[in-house]
């Protein structure tokens, strides 16, 4: 399970007060707005797409479709991220891009001449010396296994062929045998570290999704995001400084408004009860039953009798008055922790 599967589901679902009509499988994948804000490198909280380097990667590729932020995924690793600055400035400027033999052009033309997937190694072998899809697949394997004397031997077919097998091999379909073997030696340079683009693309879906969601629905992302890591303190506070930056205020927890979870308040974002420490499920489950039952809590005397009996002791009571959620019941927090315990 994908916790950020879980974060657009609750996302989704504070959003559609404000848009019912609200489907995250009928949205523009190809909305500039959206793919603007990914390049500002804004992006705390979207997924795969929060590191810092990644923040600063984003801000240089200024990604301006789906492709550029499954192409990004796939090159900031290890070992691929060598040929990034080659990708951007092919980006950038289609004027430097040059292809080895023309048949390659519809093969690397959406990742600007560079080979980012292990699917573009597939269709080379195919489109340049004849493979069939399942010994395209095999030489995909070898490459990526790094197994030295398959690769050297599938050298000699890709470029002389093997008519036993019926590969024609680069040479018979016009390719000279030292172009042959240049493009066979950059396949093998990038086929240590290829990537599958199947699984950049579902992953940059998921991406694109998350910044959706937080460039339209920016209060209700956040605080479906929040609750995702409400047992991670670190994580909470680290957001809590994100939604402060996005001029999203963060309200204190209140036992009269709050749920469990993070949630909207007016376009702001109302702080979870779960979040205050040691306060477990079944105690916020017990007072949200007796407010709806009964109504709001009228003052701090009024809660304790209601809910005497409730799973509340004397910890719960100094944790939810230190952390003010009893600061609308009248009083401070001083007098409160005085007076509690002669209730």
């Amino acid at each position: 399970g994908l916790r950020t599967l879980t974060v657009i589901q609750n996302a989704v679902q504070l959003a559609k007060s404000k848009n019912p009509e609200l489907d995250m499988d009928q949205i523009d994948y190809n909305d500039k707005q959206v793919l603007s804000y990914i390049g500002t490198g804004k992006t705390d909280g979207i997924f795969q797409l929060e590191s810092g380097g990644m923040k600063g990667f984003m801000k240089e590729l200024k990604p301006n479709s789906l492709e550029d932020i499954i192409a990004g995924i796939s090159l900031y690793r290890p070992g691929p991220m060598d040929f990034i600055p080659q990708y951007i400035r092919g980006k950038n400027d289609a004027g430097s891009i040059t292809y080895d033999c023309p048949q390659l052009e519809p093969i690397l033309a959406p990742t600007y001449g560079c080979i980012v997937y292990q699917e573009q190694v597939m269709q080379i072998v195919r489109d340049l010396a004849g493979y069939t899809l399942g010994r395209s697949d095999l030489l995909r394997r070898a490459m990526s296994k790094k197994k030295g004397d398959v690769m050297q031997k599938e050298r000699q077919i890709f470029v002389y062929g093997d008519e036993e097998n019926g590969v024609p091999g680069c040479i018979k379909n016009g390719i000279d045998e030292k172009t042959a073997n240049k493009i066979y030696d950059e396949m093998i340079d990038f086929a240590k570290y290829a990537f599958n683009k199947s699984h950049a693309a579902a992953y940059a879906v998921v991406s694109y999704q998350t910044a959706y969601l937080k460039y339209y629905y920016p209060v209700e992302y956040m605080a479906a995001l929040m609750t995702s890591v409400i047992e991670n303190p670190s994580k909470v506070a680290e957001y809590i400084y994100s939604c402060r930056q996005m001029g999203i205020e963060i309200l204190p927890p209140d036992i009269n408004k709050g749920e469990g979870k993070f949630s909207v308040d007016n376009g702001n974002i109302r702080y979870g009860l779960a979040a205050i420490k040691s306060i477990g499920k079944p105690v916020i489950e017990a007072i949200i039953a007796e407010r709806e039952k009964n109504g709001l809590f009228k003052n701090l005397k009024d809660f304790i009798e209601r809910m005497s009996g409730k799973d509340i002791n004397k910890r719960t009571i100094e944790n939810f008055i230190k952390s003010g959620a009893f600061d609308g019941l009248g009083g401070t927090r001083k007098q409160f922790m005085i007076i509690y315990v002669q209730i």
